[in-house]
């Protein structure tokens, strides 16, 4: 590409981008994480415990393999996984969490260094959106009880505890990393089957292992971004379309997903590439995966 048309594409893409801003719409994505690949069950596996694991709903992977959602798996089993996700570009360093999506990337310059399924928090226990640094960080924690909990834990005629020391009856897990949100963080967990799902009072919590990875990777300072994109759209560097729609858990969003999508690509000049047929299938199941919806295959 000649000099001049290097500047003309530059100017378009800020044009584009400046557009999309002044519709309130995210920016384009432009990577993703994950892949296709083949997993042999192992023997205490189940959906629930795989897709947990590998973020991807049990019910999404039951239906990539024809089973049923309760279906119970046999040691040697081999199961298609497809875990293939956008990364939001809202965020080009630190660390950056998608609550509809379920996932934390840890990004330095744009690019990704570690990507996580977590647990963010329940309905009635909404997850705070907007910006954070981390301002503690724990290896083997002591839990302080909310009073909150621990008023649960009295109505329902439970030993009400104060404090939960290290341990494994600690739902803290091995590692805390407290955020300027107060009282919130993220943690390991005791409860390895509530990860890629909506079970927490607030906090983010992670696999065991992952928190450890993220805690050796983040220090007191690190900044971060928790938003809210149920429904993220993204082209690669090859000219690919990629969609992935989530449920919208905590009912934010009253744009029709569809609508939505046709917006950000006609704020990013998509609209002729994309095959409206396969992005409507995409938005209707809410399948969490990213899918090509490209108008050209690639």
């Amino acid at each position: 590409m000649t000099q001049l048309g290097s500047a003309i594409a530059g100017l378009l893409i800020a044009c584009l981008s400046s557009y999309a801003d002044a519709q309130g719409l995210p920016p384009l994505a432009h990577l993703t994480v994950g892949s296709a690949s083949k997993y042999i069950v192992k023997a205490g596996d189940s959906l629930l415990s795989i897709g947990a694991r590998n973020g991807i709903e049990s019910g999404t992977l039951a239906a990539m393999n024809g089973l049923k959602p309760k279906t119970a798996l046999k040691p040697g089993q081999v199961l298609d996984i497809d875990n293939r996700h956008i990364v939001p570009a809202d965020l080009p360093d630190g660390i950056l969490i998608n609550v509809p999506q379920r996932k934390l990337f840890l990004l330095n310059d744009g690019m990704v260094e570690g990507n996580y399924p977590i647990g963010p928090g329940k309905t009635a226990f909404a997850t705070p959106i907007g910006s954070f640094s981390v301002i503690q960080m724990r290896e083997n924690p002591t839990w302080y009880v909310p009073k909150s909990i621990q008023d649960e834990w009295a109505r329902a005629g439970k030993v009400v505890k104060k404090t939960v020391p290290p341990g494994p009856n600690n739902p803290l897990g091995g590692y805390w990393i407290g955020l300027s949100f107060p009282s919130y963080g993220i943690h390991g967990t005791n409860a390895p089957l509530s990860i890629y799902d909506f079970q927490s009072r607030g906090c983010i919590r992670m696999h065991p292992e992952d928190a450890g990875s993220l805690f050796r990777q983040v220090k007191v300072g690190q900044r971060g971004e928790i938003i809210y994109e149920p429904v993220l759209l993204a082209r690669l560097h090859d000219g690919q379309i990629l969609l992935e729609a989530h449920r919208d858990p905590y009912r934010k969003k009253g744009d029709d997903p569809l609508q939505f999508i046709r917006k950000l690509a006609a704020a990013n000049n998509l609209g002729q590439r994309i095959d409206w047929s396969k992005a409507a299938e995409v938005t209707s199941r809410n399948e969490g995966v990213a899918r090509d919806i490209s108008a050209i295959a690639h």
